[in-house]
C-alpha cells in the first residue's frame, strides 16, 4: 500500500510540474523623450502574445490603453510615495481608488494582478531613506484593497534588488539578507506569507558581470563551457541559478523556505558598455527563456522555477538615469520605436518578435557637421550639446564608439536636433550644423529620427539632461570626447 501511495505521489508531482505554466512578461518603462504612444505599445504587446506587463507608475494614459486588453498588469508605486503611504491610510485609500478601483471595473477594465510598492527601496545606496516606510506602506495599501473589495484578486509586493541578500563565501547555501535589513525583511516576509503574495526579486546577471570581475560571461550566458560552482554536492552552471538560490537560502534562513519567488526584472542591454550588444543580449535572453521553459528549476528548488518572470525591458528609454552606466538607456528588447533588436522566442509563440507597425516619425532629415566650416571650436559645442542629447552610444564598447571625428560630433548634433523636435535653430551650433536628407548612419551606428508625438516636452528634456551632466559618468564621457577630437 505504501509503495502504491508513493507511486501515486510521484506521478502527481510529475503531472503538476508538466502542467506548471511559466509566464514571461515585460517591464514597460516610459522614461523617454518621445515615447511610443501607449495604444501602439499595447498593440505591440498583443501582437507578440505578451500576457503580463509591469509598470513603474500608474500613468492614466497607459492604464487606459491597457483597458480591455486582457493583459495582467503590475502597477508600480514610486519610492517617493512610501513615506506618505506609511503615515496615512487616507493617502493609501485615495491612491487605490484613483489607480486601481477606477481602472479595474468589471466588463473590460484593466486586469491588475500586483501592486509593486516601491522600486528596490532596500537598495544599499539608498541607506535608510525608504526602508522605514515600506512595511507601513504595504500594510496601508493592503487595507485599502480590502476596503475596496479588491484584495482577493490584487496582491501587494515589494520589488527587491539582489543586493538585499548576499553570501560572503559566494556559495548559494550560505545566502542571507543584509544584517541591516533583517528586522524589516522578516516583517515584510510575514506580510507576504499571510496574504499569499510572492517575493519580487530583481536579478541582473549583466550588472553582476559589469560590477564583479569574478563572474564570467560564460556563466552569465548559461554557456555549457562555464566553470561550474560546487556547493554541498550541488552543481551550479550559471549565475542566474546562483543568484536565485542565494535568495532561496536567505528566505529559508529566516523561516520562509517555501515562499513563491517572482523574477520582477531581468534582462541584458544592447549598447553603452562592453558586452552590451544585440548579439550577446540575444544569446542571454534565449538561453534564459529556454532555461525557464525547461522547468528544471534550480538546485535548491528542483522542478520549481519561478512561475512569472518579467523581462527588462520592452523598449529603450533615452531619459533613464545613467548613474549606473550608459547602458541604462538600452535595455529594450525593442528599440524606442518598437523595432525588434534581435530574434528570440519569448516562450508564448513559436515565431520571431513582431515589430510595431504604422509608427509615426518626424521628417526624414538629420543634423550633421558642416565640413565646409571652421571646426576649431566644435569640441566645446559638442560637449554642451551632450547635456541634452543622448550620447550613450558613443561610450567605449558602444555601437557608435568607433566612428571617427567628426562623425561622432555629427551623432551628437543629430541627437540634440531630434530631442528638440527637429527645430531648425537646434541645428545651428554656431553655424557648424547642417540639415541633410541623406541618412548619415554608419554600420551599426544608427542616427535616429525621433517619433512624432504631441507629448514630447523639450523644456523638460533640457532640465533632465542638465541634471545628468553633473554625473561622474558623463564627466568621464566628456573626457573621452575631448581626447578623441
Amino acid at each position: 500500500m505504501l509503495v502504491k501511495l508513493c507511486l501515486v505521489w510521484t506521478l502527481l508531482t510529475i503531472l503538476s510540474s508538466a502542467l506548471q505554466i511559466i509566464a514571461i512578461g515585460v517591464n514597460w518603462g516610459t522614461s523617454a523623450s518621445h515615447p511610443l504612444p501607449p495604444t501602439k505599445v499595447v498593440e505591440l504587446l498583443k501582437s507578440n502574445n505578451i500576457s503580463k506587463v509591469r509598470l513603474f507608475d500608474a500613468d492614466p494614459l497607459v492604464l487606459t490603453a491597457l483597458s480591455g486588453s486582457r493583459i495582467d498588469v503590475t502597477i508600480g508605486i514610486p519610492n517617493s510615495m512610501l513615506k506618505s503611504l506609511n503615515s496615512s491610510k487616507k493617502v493609501a485609500q485615495s491612491w487605490v481608488h484613483d489607480n486601481v478601483t477606477r481602472f479595474s471595473t468589471n466588463g473590460g477594465g484593466v486586469q491588475i494582478e500586483y501592486i509593486a510598492v516601491g522600486d528596490e527601496p532596500f537598495l544599499q545606496s539608498y541607506g535608510e531613506e525608504f526602508q522605514p516606510f515600506v512595511v507601513g506602506a504595504v500594510t496601508n495599501i493592503q487595507t485599502a484593497l480590502v476596503e475596496a473589495n479588491l484584495a482577493a484578486k490584487v496582491k501587494v509586493v515589494v520589488p527587491c534588488s539582489s543586493d538585499a541578500y548576499l553570501s560572503e563565501s559566494g556559495l548559494p547555501s550560505k545566502g542571507h539578507f543584509r544584517p541591516d535589513l533583517n528586522k524589516t525583511m522578516i516583517q515584510l516576509l510575514t506580510f507576504l506569507s499571510k496574504h499569499h503574495s510572492p517575493f519580487f526579486a530583481n536579478i541582473q546577471p549583466f550588472l553582476s558581470l559589469h560590477q564583479n570581475k569574478n563572474i564570467s560571461l560564460a556563466s552569465a550566458l548559461f554557456e555549457a563551457t562555464a566553470h561550474p560552482l560546487i556547493d554541498s554536492h550541488k552543481t551550479y552552471k550559471n549565475s542566474f541559478d546562483i543568484s536565485f538560490d542565494t535568495l532561496v537560502a536567505a528566505l529559508s534562513r529566516v523561516g520562509f523556505p517555501d515562499l513563491d519567488i517572482v523574477v520582477g526584472k531581468i534582462g541584458w542591454p544592447t549598447d553603452g558598455a562592453m558586452n552590451a550588444t544585440s548579439a550577446i543580449a540575444q544569446t542571454f535572453m534565449q538561453s534564459l527563456v529556454d532555461h525557464l521553459q525547461s522547468k528544471v528549476g534550480t538546485p535548491l528548488r528542483p522542478r520549481k522555477p519561478p512561475t512569472e518572470t518579467y523581462i527588462f525591458s520592452l523598449l529603450d528609454e533615452d531619459q533613464r538615469s545613467i548613474t549606473n552606466g550608459n547602458f541604462e538607456r538600452h535595455w529594450g528588447v525593442f528599440t524606442f520605436d518598437g523595432q525588434a533588436k534581435y530574434h528570440m522566442n519569448l516562450g508564448q509563440v513559436s515565431r520571431n518578435l513582431v515589430n510595431a507597425h504604422n509608427v509615426e516619425y518626424l521628417s526624414a532629415k538629420w543634423c550633421v557637421v558642416d565640413n565646409n566650416k571652421n571646426l576649431s571650436n566644435v569640441t566645446a559645442i559638442a560637449q554642451d550639446a551632450c547635456s541634452v542629447a543622448d550620447c550613450t552610444a558613443l561610450s567605449p564598447g558602444g555601437s557608435c564608439f568607433n566612428i571617427s571625428w567628426p562623425g561622432n560630433v555629427s551623432y551628437i548634433f543629430n541627437s540634440y536636433y531630434q530631442q528638440r523636435d527637429q527645430k531648425s535653430d537646434s541645428c545651428d551650433f554656431g553655424g557648424m550644423g547642417l540639415i541633410t536628407t541623406v541618412d548619415p548612419s554608419v554600420d551599426n551606428c544608427r542616427f535616429a529620427v525621433q517619433l512624432h508625438t504631441v507629448s514630447a516636452s523639450p523644456s523638460r528634456s533640457v532640465l533632465v539632461w542638465w541634471t545628468f551632466l553633473t554625473l561622474s559618468i558623463s564627466v568621464s564621457f566628456l573626457g573621452f570626447m575631448h581626447g578623441s577630437m
